[in-house]
């Protein structure tokens, strides 16, 4: 596991964080198949999403700042799993980095944060849907307990090809 880098700090995302935010989200629509959006958002579309997740409740949105410049290093965030009522108790989680923050710790003191923050909002259980290949991401979510439960095969076409899914779950 990376060292736990003590030049980062990690708090709940507000409003001045939305271009940032955008910025680092659009690089994965742009350049990855991280994310099966394919079209760059500008901030404004974003802010019904940065909306959603209040500073309180089982959805959330944590941001790791470098502690000397403030610049945002990435995020993470707990969101509905479905829309329907019975799915309540369920949410589906992300960490997106900017793409030079990787390979420092920044996506594990986001996760730590963002389950720290979940453990007292009665929440049952998290699951992540990670594109393939994304070692990375397969790495950080067994280190927090997730366990892979299947996987959609080509279920999204990007750039011009189809792409798995594994889905993860985890016990809250």
């Amino acid at each position: 596991m990376p060292a736990e880098p003590t030049e980062v700090q990690v708090r709940p995302g507000v409003e001045a964080d939305l271009a940032a935010l955008t910025d680092i989200y659009n690089h994965y629509v742009q350049s990855t198949p991280i994310t099966f959006d394919t079209v760059a958002f500008t901030p404004e579309e974003r802010r019904p999403w940065l909306l959603s997740h209040p500073e309180d409740g089982p959805h959330r949105l944590k941001v790791a700042v470098a502690a000397d410049s403030q610049a945002i290093l990435g995020y993470a965030t707990s969101s509905a799993f479905r829309a329907k009522p019975a799915y309540g108790t369920s949410v589906e989680v992300t960490v997106y980095l900017a793409p030079d923050a990787g390979g420092r710790g920044v996506g594990t003191l986001l996760y730590k944060a963002l389950f720290e923050a979940l453990a007292e909002e009665g929440l049952h259980r998290a699951y992540a849907g990670i594109a393939q290949p994304n070692e990375a991401s397969v790495r950080l979510h067994e280190r927090f307990g997730f366990r892979h439960l299947g996987t959609y095969r080509e279920v999204g076409r990007k750039f011009g090809r189809y792409w798995d899914v594994a889905w993860y779950e985890k016990d809250l």
